[in-house]
């Protein structure tokens, strides 16, 4: 039954993801200029280390749009030929990823493919950070978001901490975080 939900839920999973992964891009007008001559090229993220227990996690495929955006493909979308980028995070921790990717650090990834796409891939990944106070101004004012943005990098500080403490104790013994 986990299975079918899990085939259920993906699609509007990744969509979400294709939307912030947008709306981070788009607050870098240097990101989309990067990304706008790949216009037509696809990528695929995999996880890479998905935990067996967990239900399995489709790869995310993906198009970039003439404005240096993305466009997720679904099934129906997706040639089955490979992607001019694969992607590959490690995910043998998905919360310890999780939390290090909200505190702002770079996550373990493995590009394969196109040599300029991943030139400025890479380039994303190291330069592009959401800025979650700027948007969270907009709803509060800059003192609440401020206040909020501190509390949460604390608080993912410890959350990452105690993935990393427990990763040590997953099934598979190694301890990867």
């Amino acid at each position: 039954m986990l299975q079918e939900w899990s085939k259920l839920l993906a699609p509007a999973v990744q969509d979400r993801i294709t939307l912030l992964l947008n709306h981070v891009m788009s607050r870098e007008p240097v990101a989309t200029a990067r990304l706008a001559p790949h216009t037509g090229k696809t990528l695929r993220l995999r996880l890479a280390g998905w935990p067996a227990m967990l239900p399995a996690a489709p790869d995310l495929r993906l198009r970039v749009t003439p404005a240096g955006l993305l466009e997720r493909m679904g099934d129906e979308d997706a040639p089955r030929q490979e992607a001019d980028l694969l992607i590959e995070l490690d995910a043998s921790n998905p919360a310890a990823a999780a939390f290090a990717a909200l505190s702002g650090a770079r996550p373990d990834v493995r590009v394969q493919g196109d040599a300029q796409l991943a030139g400025d891939f890479n380039w994303l990944i190291d330069h592009v950070r959401w800025d979650i106070e700027d948007d969270l101004a907009a709803i509060t004012g800059p003192a609440v978001a401020h206040q909020l943005g501190r509390f949460g990098r604390a608080a993912a500080t410890a959350m990452a901490t105690l993935a990393r403490t427990a990763g040590r104790f997953m099934p598979d013994g190694q301890g990867r975080a």
